[in-house]
């Protein structure tokens, strides 16, 4: 099996457990507006941009929120373009920077950037979109933006950073037992993350989750 084969053999692995996460993880944390629902897609989403660059996580992105709105969404083409538009945000951004700075200390700028870009995008896009779908005035968009949006992708952010920082080297270290990977691809920092890296990524997953129950009432 040549290198492209097996980048292409990779790639459609992601993208089939990324809709698999879709699928079986379908969370609302907002006992406010329930429609807003966490999935863990974007952390498969990351871990391809990081081992195969930004463009690869915008394909599977594309392909992974098309199946979505084929199969679970009820909210058509404009909820495709949101999933895609959150997912490149986050994953692009944190990959992009990644590809730059292959370290521990650039996964974790690279995911920083990702979480505040995709907050920042999707309360914009909330604030063009929310209106067309829910039916409601742009005025009671506005109203949400703070007490419910923001505290949802932060949320949300966090937990895809976390869980990417404690997943990405155990799934590369997998794809290279499988031939799917050399030893030199998709190296970078994955060696170097250190222990304190792996407790921040602990504590902020905690973190994430205890907010994430207060916000949905559990707590």
């Amino acid at each position: 099996m040549n290198q492209k084969t097996k980048k292409l053999t990779t790639l459609a692995m992601l993208t089939a457990l990324a809709f698999v996460v879709t699928l079986v993880m379908r969370i609302p944390i907002m006992a406010a507006a329930p429609f807003l629902k966490f999935d863990a897609k974007d952390v498969i989403i990351t871990i391809g941009g990081f081992i195969f660059g930004p463009l690869s996580a915008l394909a599977i992105s594309v392909v992974v929120s098309f199946l979505e709105m084929i199969t679970v969404s009820e909210s058509g083409v404009i909820g495709l373009a949101m999933n895609v538009i959150a997912s490149c945000a986050f994953a692009c951004t944190a990959s992009f920077v990644y590809k730059k700075r292959q370290t521990a200390q650039g996964a974790v700028i690279g995911l920083l950037l990702g979480a505040i870009a995709m907050t920042a995008v999707m309360l914009f896009w909330n604030y063009l979109i929310t209106p067309l779908y829910m039916g409601v005035t742009r005025d009671a968009v506005v109203g949400m933006l703070i007490p419910i949006f923001l505290p949802f992708n932060l949320v949300k952010a966090g937990l895809n950073a976390a869980v990417t920082i404690l997943l990405y080297k155990p799934i590369v270290i997998g794809l290279r037992k499988s031939n799917l990977l050399p030893a030199s691809e998709g190296e970078g920092g994955s060696g170097k993350i250190k222990f304190g890296l792996i407790i921040l990524a602990l504590f902020v997953l905690a973190t994430c989750v205890l907010v994430a129950l207060m916000l949905s009432g559990v707590i």
